[in-house]
Protein backbone atom coordinates (compact mmCIF):
# COMPACT_ATOMS: atom_id res chain seq x y z
CA UNK A 1 0.00 0.00 0.00
CA UNK A 2 1.37 3.42 -0.99
CA UNK A 3 1.45 6.63 0.95
CA UNK A 4 -1.92 8.34 1.53
CA UNK A 5 -2.86 11.17 -0.78
CA UNK A 6 -2.41 14.68 0.56
CA UNK A 7 -5.31 16.90 -0.51
CA UNK A 8 -5.76 20.64 0.06
CA UNK A 9 -9.32 21.98 -0.47
CA UNK A 10 -10.77 25.48 -0.26
CA UNK A 11 -14.42 26.21 0.43
CA UNK A 12 -14.54 23.04 2.51
CA UNK A 13 -17.14 24.05 5.08
CA UNK A 14 -20.25 23.07 3.10
CA UNK A 15 -21.66 21.98 -0.24
CA UNK A 16 -19.26 20.64 -2.83
CA UNK A 17 -16.17 21.36 -0.74
CA UNK A 18 -17.43 19.47 2.30
CA UNK A 19 -18.54 16.56 0.09
CA UNK A 20 -15.11 16.41 -1.56
CA UNK A 21 -13.44 16.47 1.85
CA UNK A 22 -15.67 13.60 3.03
CA UNK A 23 -14.97 11.62 -0.15
CA UNK A 24 -11.21 11.97 0.23
CA UNK A 25 -11.47 11.12 3.92
CA UNK A 26 -13.19 7.88 2.88
CA UNK A 27 -10.25 7.27 0.57
CA UNK A 28 -7.81 7.70 3.44
CA UNK A 29 -6.32 11.03 2.39
CA UNK A 30 -4.52 13.55 4.56
CA UNK A 31 -6.61 16.70 4.36
CA UNK A 32 -5.94 20.41 4.55
CA UNK A 33 -9.24 22.28 4.65
CA UNK A 34 -9.75 26.01 4.11
CA UNK A 35 -12.98 27.93 4.68
CA UNK A 36 -14.19 31.10 6.33
CA UNK A 37 -16.36 29.28 8.88
CA UNK A 38 -14.06 27.87 11.54
CA UNK A 39 -16.95 26.26 13.40
CA UNK A 40 -18.03 24.25 10.36
CA UNK A 41 -14.46 23.10 9.76
CA UNK A 42 -14.15 22.04 13.38
CA UNK A 43 -17.41 20.13 13.10
CA UNK A 44 -16.12 18.27 10.06
CA UNK A 45 -12.96 17.24 11.90
CA UNK A 46 -14.99 16.07 14.89
CA UNK A 47 -17.09 13.89 12.59
CA UNK A 48 -13.93 12.28 11.16
CA UNK A 49 -11.85 11.62 14.30
CA UNK A 50 -9.72 8.89 12.71
CA UNK A 51 -8.42 11.04 9.85
CA UNK A 52 -5.46 13.46 9.76
CA UNK A 53 -7.14 16.80 9.04
CA UNK A 54 -5.55 20.23 9.30
CA UNK A 55 -7.87 23.24 9.41
CA UNK A 56 -7.16 26.72 8.09
CA UNK A 57 -9.93 29.26 8.69
CA UNK A 58 -9.39 31.81 5.92
CA UNK A 59 -11.11 33.75 3.17
CA UNK A 60 -9.78 33.00 -0.33
CA UNK A 61 -9.94 36.72 -1.08
CA UNK A 62 -7.04 37.07 1.37
CA UNK A 63 -4.02 35.86 -0.61
CA UNK A 64 -1.68 36.26 2.37
CA UNK A 65 -3.90 34.03 4.53
CA UNK A 66 -4.01 31.41 1.77
CA UNK A 67 -0.24 31.50 1.41
CA UNK A 68 0.15 31.07 5.18
CA UNK A 69 -2.22 28.07 5.10
CA UNK A 70 -0.23 26.54 2.24
CA UNK A 71 3.04 26.99 4.12
CA UNK A 72 1.57 25.45 7.26
CA UNK A 73 0.23 22.42 5.36
CA UNK A 74 3.56 21.84 3.60
CA UNK A 75 5.47 22.19 6.88
CA UNK A 76 3.24 19.63 8.57
CA UNK A 77 2.49 17.16 5.80
CA UNK A 78 4.68 17.97 2.80
CA UNK A 79 3.65 19.17 -0.64
CA UNK A 80 0.05 18.15 -1.43
CA UNK A 81 -0.68 15.74 -4.25
CA UNK A 82 -3.94 17.50 -5.09
CA UNK A 83 -5.01 21.12 -4.60
CA UNK A 84 -8.71 21.81 -5.19
CA UNK A 85 -9.79 25.42 -5.63
CA UNK A 86 -13.46 25.07 -4.84
CA UNK A 87 -14.42 28.15 -2.82
CA UNK A 88 -17.13 30.14 -4.53
CA UNK A 89 -20.11 32.40 -4.11
CA UNK A 90 -23.25 32.79 -6.19
CA UNK A 91 -25.00 36.16 -6.23
CA UNK A 92 -27.84 37.26 -8.43
CA UNK A 93 -26.88 40.79 -9.48
CA UNK A 94 -27.99 43.36 -12.04
CA UNK A 95 -25.99 46.14 -13.64
CA UNK A 96 -27.42 49.57 -12.95
CA UNK A 97 -28.83 48.66 -9.55
CA UNK A 98 -25.93 49.76 -7.36
CA UNK A 99 -24.46 46.28 -7.09
CA UNK A 100 -20.89 46.87 -8.26
CA UNK A 101 -19.60 45.57 -4.92
CA UNK A 102 -21.46 42.30 -5.56
CA UNK A 103 -19.81 41.89 -8.96
CA UNK A 104 -16.41 42.55 -7.41
CA UNK A 105 -16.98 40.12 -4.54
CA UNK A 106 -18.03 37.31 -6.89
CA UNK A 107 -15.03 37.83 -9.17
CA UNK A 108 -12.61 38.17 -6.24
CA UNK A 109 -13.84 34.88 -4.76
CA UNK A 110 -14.55 32.70 -7.79
CA UNK A 111 -11.69 33.78 -10.05
CA UNK A 112 -8.95 35.60 -8.13
CA UNK A 113 -9.49 33.25 -5.19
CA UNK A 114 -8.75 30.32 -7.48
CA UNK A 115 -5.53 31.91 -8.71
CA UNK A 116 -4.52 32.73 -5.14
CA UNK A 117 -5.20 29.13 -4.09
CA UNK A 118 -2.81 27.70 -6.67
CA UNK A 119 -0.14 30.39 -6.40
CA UNK A 120 1.67 29.07 -3.27
CA UNK A 121 1.99 25.54 -4.69
CA UNK A 122 2.93 25.98 -8.35
CA UNK A 123 6.67 26.54 -7.98
CA UNK A 124 7.20 23.51 -5.71
CA UNK A 125 4.98 21.28 -7.85
CA UNK A 126 6.83 22.36 -10.98
CA UNK A 127 10.19 21.66 -9.38
CA UNK A 128 9.10 18.23 -8.16
CA UNK A 129 7.22 17.51 -11.41
CA UNK A 130 4.34 16.19 -9.37
CA UNK A 131 0.87 17.27 -8.38
CA UNK A 132 -2.62 18.06 -9.59
CA UNK A 133 -4.33 21.46 -9.57
CA UNK A 134 -8.13 21.21 -9.70
CA UNK A 135 -10.49 24.10 -10.35
CA UNK A 136 -14.22 23.89 -9.74
CA UNK A 137 -15.72 25.98 -12.52
CA UNK A 138 -19.34 25.72 -13.76
CA UNK A 139 -21.49 25.06 -16.78
CA UNK A 140 -22.83 28.56 -16.03
CA UNK A 141 -19.61 29.92 -17.53
CA UNK A 142 -20.53 28.73 -21.03
CA UNK A 143 -22.95 31.59 -21.78
CA UNK A 144 -23.94 34.75 -19.94
CA UNK A 145 -27.07 33.89 -17.97
CA UNK A 146 -29.48 36.81 -17.40
CA UNK A 147 -29.49 37.93 -13.80
CA UNK A 148 -26.29 35.96 -13.19
CA UNK A 149 -23.83 38.17 -15.03
CA UNK A 150 -21.45 38.26 -12.08
CA UNK A 151 -21.48 34.48 -11.56
CA UNK A 152 -21.35 33.56 -15.26
CA UNK A 153 -18.50 35.98 -15.88
CA UNK A 154 -16.49 34.65 -12.93
CA UNK A 155 -16.94 31.06 -14.06
CA UNK A 156 -16.13 31.91 -17.68
CA UNK A 157 -12.92 33.50 -16.39
CA UNK A 158 -12.20 30.36 -14.37
CA UNK A 159 -12.74 28.10 -17.39
CA UNK A 160 -10.38 30.14 -19.56
CA UNK A 161 -7.79 30.51 -16.81
CA UNK A 162 -7.74 26.77 -16.11
CA UNK A 163 -7.26 26.02 -19.80
CA UNK A 164 -4.32 28.40 -20.00
CA UNK A 165 -2.83 26.99 -16.79
CA UNK A 166 -3.21 23.43 -18.05
CA UNK A 167 -1.04 24.21 -21.07
CA UNK A 168 1.44 26.21 -18.99
CA UNK A 169 1.93 23.39 -16.47
CA UNK A 170 2.09 20.55 -19.00
CA UNK A 171 5.90 20.80 -19.53
CA UNK A 172 6.41 20.52 -15.76
CA UNK A 173 4.44 17.30 -15.31
CA UNK A 174 1.69 18.99 -13.28
CA UNK A 175 -1.86 18.11 -14.30
CA UNK A 176 -4.58 20.77 -14.28
CA UNK A 177 -8.15 19.49 -14.03
CA UNK A 178 -11.25 21.53 -14.81
CA UNK A 179 -14.47 20.32 -13.20
CA UNK A 180 -17.61 22.03 -14.49
CA UNK A 181 -20.65 21.13 -12.38
CA UNK A 182 -24.16 21.47 -13.63
CA UNK A 183 -26.88 21.56 -11.00
CA UNK A 184 -25.63 19.90 -7.80
CA UNK A 185 -27.82 19.54 -4.71
CA UNK A 186 -26.17 21.96 -2.24
CA UNK A 187 -27.18 24.94 -0.09
CA UNK A 188 -26.31 27.12 -3.10
CA UNK A 189 -28.80 25.51 -5.48
CA UNK A 190 -31.43 25.26 -2.75
CA UNK A 191 -31.93 29.01 -3.28
CA UNK A 192 -32.89 28.58 -6.95
CA UNK A 193 -36.64 29.05 -7.50
CA UNK A 194 -36.68 27.33 -10.90
CA UNK A 195 -36.42 23.85 -12.33
CA UNK A 196 -32.90 22.43 -12.35
CA UNK A 197 -32.51 19.68 -14.98
CA UNK A 198 -30.38 16.64 -14.12
CA UNK A 199 -29.96 17.77 -10.48
CA UNK A 200 -27.23 15.57 -8.98
CA UNK A 201 -26.64 14.52 -5.37
CA UNK A 202 -23.53 16.20 -4.01
CA UNK A 203 -21.99 12.99 -2.63
CA UNK A 204 -22.29 11.30 -6.02
CA UNK A 205 -20.75 14.36 -7.63
CA UNK A 206 -17.83 14.26 -5.20
CA UNK A 207 -17.15 10.58 -5.89
CA UNK A 208 -17.20 11.11 -9.64
CA UNK A 209 -14.96 14.14 -9.34
CA UNK A 210 -12.40 12.24 -7.25
CA UNK A 211 -12.45 9.43 -9.81
CA UNK A 212 -11.92 11.88 -12.68
CA UNK A 213 -8.96 13.45 -10.87
CA UNK A 214 -7.47 10.01 -10.17
CA UNK A 215 -7.81 9.03 -13.85
CA UNK A 216 -5.96 12.13 -15.02
CA UNK A 217 -8.97 13.68 -16.73
CA UNK A 218 -8.32 17.24 -17.89
CA UNK A 219 -11.96 18.37 -18.21
CA UNK A 220 -15.16 16.87 -16.84
CA UNK A 221 -18.79 17.93 -16.57
CA UNK A 222 -21.10 16.33 -14.01
CA UNK A 223 -23.81 15.24 -14.37
CA UNK A 224 -22.82 14.10 -17.87
CA UNK A 225 -26.05 15.20 -19.65
CA UNK A 226 -25.11 18.77 -18.79
CA UNK A 227 -22.06 18.45 -21.04
CA UNK A 228 -24.42 17.84 -23.96
CA UNK A 229 -26.68 20.67 -22.81
CA UNK A 230 -23.71 23.03 -22.48
CA UNK A 231 -22.47 22.16 -25.97
CA UNK A 232 -25.91 22.84 -27.41
CA UNK A 233 -26.17 26.07 -25.45
CA UNK A 234 -22.79 27.24 -26.75
CA UNK A 235 -23.83 26.41 -30.32
CA UNK A 236 -27.02 28.52 -30.24
CA UNK A 237 -26.73 31.58 -32.48
CA UNK A 238 -26.88 34.84 -30.56
CA UNK A 239 -30.26 35.90 -31.94
CA UNK A 240 -31.85 32.63 -30.84
CA UNK A 241 -30.10 32.60 -27.47
CA UNK A 242 -31.30 36.14 -26.78
CA UNK A 243 -34.88 35.30 -27.71
CA UNK A 244 -34.98 32.09 -25.65
CA UNK A 245 -33.32 33.45 -22.52
CA UNK A 246 -34.82 36.92 -22.44
CA UNK A 247 -37.61 35.71 -20.17
CA UNK A 248 -35.68 32.94 -18.40
CA UNK A 249 -36.07 32.78 -14.59
CA UNK A 250 -33.41 34.71 -12.69
CA UNK A 251 -31.29 33.80 -9.70
CA UNK A 252 -32.51 35.59 -6.57
CA UNK A 253 -30.46 38.60 -5.55
CA UNK A 254 -29.51 36.97 -2.24
CA UNK A 255 -26.41 35.41 -0.71
CA UNK A 256 -25.35 31.79 -1.11
CA UNK A 257 -21.86 30.32 -0.91
CA UNK A 258 -20.19 27.02 -1.75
Amino acid sequence: MGQPLKVFITGASSGIGAALAAEYARRGAILGLVARRADALAGFRQSHPQHPISLYPADVRDADALAAAARAFIAEHGLPDIVIANAGVSRGALTGHGELATFRNVMDTNYFGMVATFEPFVAAMSESRHGVLVGIASVAGVRGLPGSGAYSASKAAALTYLEALRVEMRPFGVNVVTIAPGYIRTPMTAQNPYRMPFLMDVDRFAAKTADAIAHGTSFAVFPWPMRVAAALLRALPRWLYDRVFEKAPRKPRATADH
